[in-house]
């Protein structure tokens, strides 16, 4: 009976260590369908100290345009503590680099007022459904005027020091992964991981996959 026991008593044990070697069917599925160098690529050897996700876009590119609603699944995919920022670039080829900043400004300030989304797609519609040229901060400022932000109000905001501040860090994101921006839309995440979109990939699989990527270290 004694022999009974023990043997028992080992069974039990290595029934236990098997199950705790285990994986959950998403951990199972995450290495085998992200692939390093298929998927994404690692662009430094450290990850940010706390999750992100950075969108480099263009208002000017329609592939951006055309990303928004896989934006907005990302967004809500997000655990709660993974911060999501659009980086406005202003190397395209579409305008002038001063343009282009002062779209970065435009955001800023949408940003600055808790209205972000709805005026980045104000911004969008105007150039891409509208067809209407930007040629400066004035044509952004008549796009928020026709969302109801009075224009005193708008001038005040794109004057402020804060958001003089925030397009310089956003010039400077800019030059930090320069290297790595040979187009947009493109994310970098938590630093470290650079999404690869290939062919084939839904847009669920593309959000799932910079969802997934911010959960690496």
């Amino acid at each position: 009976m004694k022999k009974l026991s023990t043997i028992f008593a080992l069974f039990l044990i290595l029934s236990l260590q098997a199950c705790s070697k285990e994986s959950t069917p998403e951990q199972a599925k995450a290495p085998s369908k992200w692939k390093e160098g298929t998927h994404y690529i690692v662009i430094n050897e450290t990850a940010t100290e706390k999750p992100e996700v950075l969108e480099f876009f263009s208002f000017w590119c329609p592939h951006c345009y055309n990303y928004e609603p896989i934006v907005e699944q990302i967004k809500q995919k997000l655990d709660k503590d993974v911060n999501f920022k659009k980086v406005h670039v202003n190397f395209m080829r579409f305008t002038s680099a001063e343009i282009q900043d002062a779209a970065t400004k435009a955001l800023l300030v949408g940003r600055n007022m808790k209205q972000e989304q709805e005026m980045n797609s104000a911004i969008f519609s105007y150039i891409h459904l509208q067809r209407q040229p930007i040629t400066g901060l004035s044509d952004l400022r008549n796009i928020f005027l026709a969302k109801g932000i009075e224009t005193e109000e708008f001038d005040k905001v794109a004057s402020s020091f804060q958001v003089n501040n925030l397009l310089k860090q956003n010039n400077q994101t800019i030059e930090k992964y320069r290297d790595h921006l040979s187009g947009v839309p493109n994310f970098i995440i938590n630093g470290k991981y650079q999404a690869k979109v290939v062919q084939g990939m839904s847009r669920e699989d593309i959000a799932d996959l910079i969802v997934w990527l911010s959960k690496q270290r």
